[in-house]
């Protein structure tokens, strides 16, 4: 299975893997008796108060303006047809038709209501013929979907069909048909909470659109109205509705854009805080969300066990051994055999792993695809142009281990954790503070400070302070911190340390 959520919804052309975003910016600390148990955390908060850019109702209007999936609102009871392709390019080698039926299913289940009637796997030589199939298994499948009661819908589990494809299939089974795209796309929709993930569902939508609204010209044209002017437009209705949906593409893309700047200015604010950024990665449902709620204790996250429970990034700030304040980033589900067009639309939100200072990569060490997934994922970081130094130094997680009887590390570096069991954090924590260290240059050190001066606690709120030990005089103590060479000119400056 190539990759991709998204996502990883993931930017990788040539395999068409996706990355899935999300997107809140909502700076969540866990409770604590202590004011300044996170430095900085007051103006921390305020991030979320920053203007907002667009208003909510020109984004649903937006939102709902097309829906092109044609899929509805209501419940279907789903047969999944899983094309094998035996040899040529299309054919996967890193997986096989069992796990990708699997995963269909997971899509189909992620949906609240929706269920899986039966489900079949069948060869194919040539998917990119009109009926995806040869003659004879092509006949085998629409008796079998015939036969099938209470059957409304076929998800034929290919990254896209073709509309003279979807035309061909709905019209041989008289039901509605649908690829991964679009189902994919109908997932989406029902988890948009945020502006930005309605705009970016939006965006994928539009080459959905266009290719719909070619079929239809075909169609109008065969019954010889497709060319005609519109009364006094000068237009053809294809033209016009050409325009319409390029000027729609457009206010999406400029709606977009304003968010991108205002991303920008949250990452600029928290820079200049100085809190290192951690991006928490993985393939969808792999456990993330859970492991970022154990490092922080952040009661607000509430993890579900099914594909893309969230759209949205959301950042989350946590302790390491050192009493370093650092900020988890929740980013991206990645799944596999996405459209490239569908990827395209959400790349903006993989800004915020290039920007951070870290990747913690999490694995799901007991899914029978981990190793499939691990490559698809690193392949999409690459061709994402991760920068290099993050590219070395990610730390590769493999969680759950609990559920892996017998579990032996089988690569070297891997931090084995169970998150849901809270095993093996604290050696986790140790080589995310390590590596932290590393990429941002910060220094430990011991200083002297006068305890009649402003310095100690200066030295709290701007630095990391791990050990405080107080000199015979009463008058002096020797402070062990961990502070970026930024912070310690500034302390140097302020208090005319030499």
């Amino acid at each position: 299975m190539h990759f991709l959520s998204l996502v990883c919804v993931c930017v990788c052309y040539g395999s068409q893997h996706l990355y899935l975003p999300n997107r809140t910016f909502s700076l969540r600390f866990p409770k604590s008796n202590s004011k300044n148990a996170y430095p900085g955390r007051e103006s921390m908060d305020n991030l979320e108060n920053e203007e907002d850019f667009i208003d909510d109702i020109e984004v649903e209007e937006l939102f709902q303006q097309k829906i092109p999936t044609d899929i509805g609102e209501w419940d279907h009871r789903v047969f999944i047809v899983h094309p094998d392709v035996k040899w040529g390019p299309k054919k996967q080698h890193l997986t096989t038709a069992n796990l990708q039926m699997a995963e269909a299913v997971g899509l189909v289940n992620t949906l609240e209501n929706w269920t899986v009637v039966d489900k079949i796997i069948l060869s194919t030589k040539i998917p990119e013929k009109k009926r995806i199939f040869g003659k004879g298994n092509f006949q085998i499948l629409t008796e079998k979907i015939r036969r099938t009661p209470g059957v409304t819908a076929v998800f034929m589990n290919v990254e896209r069909l073709s509309p003279l494809s979807e035309r061909e299939l709905q019209d041989a089974w008289g039901m509605k048909v649908f690829d991964r795209y679009s189902l994919v796309l109908h997932i989406f929709r029902r988890n948009a909470k945020t502006k930005e993930a309605k705009l970016q569902i939006s965006l994928a939508e539009i080459p959905l659109l266009r290719s719909r609204l070619k079929n239809e010209v075909v169609n109008l044209d065969q019954q010889g109205g497709g060319s005609r002017y519109i009364m006094g437009s000068g237009e053809t209705l294809y033209e016009v509705q050409q325009r319409l949906l390029k000027e729609r593409e457009l206010k999406i893309r400029t709606a977009l854009e304003r968010l991108r700047k205002k991303r920008h200015l949250l990452r600029s604010q928290r820079k200049h805080k100085d809190f290192p950024i951690v991006s928490v990665l993985g393939y969808t449902n792999c456990g993330k969300t859970t492991l970022i709620k154990a490092l922080t204790g952040d009661s607000g996250l509430q993890p579900k066990d099914q594909l893309f429970a969230t759209l949205d990034i959301t950042v989350h700030a946590g302790q390491l051994p050192s009493h370093m304040t650092v900020l988890y980033v929740d980013t991206i589900g990645f799944l596999s055999q996405l459209p490239h067009q569908l990827i395209d639309s959400f790349s903006a939100t993989l800004e915020d792993v290039a920007h951070s200072d870290l990747i913690v990569h999490v694995r799901d060490i007991n899914h029978p695809e981990t190793i499939n997934q691990k490559v698809n994922v690193l392949n999409i970081l690459k061709n994402l142009q991760i920068p290099e130094r993050l590219m070395n130094s990610i730390i590769e997680v493999h969680n759950k281990i609990d559920l892996v009887k017998g579990y032996e590390p089988s690569e070297p570096g891997a931090v084995p954790i169970s998150a849901l069991q809270e095993m093996g954090l604290d050696k986790l924590k140790h080589r995310v503070e390590e590596a932290v260290i590393n990429s941002t240059g910060k220094l430990s050190m011991i200083l002297k400070v006068q305890l009649n001066s402003p310095q100690l606690g200066w030295l709290y709120k701007e630095a990391s302070v791990q050990e405080v030990h107080d000199a015979e005089d009463d008058c002096t103590a020797s402070v062990k911190v961990i502070i970026s060479a930024a912070a310690y000119g500034r302390y140097r400056k302020l208090f005319q340390v030499t």
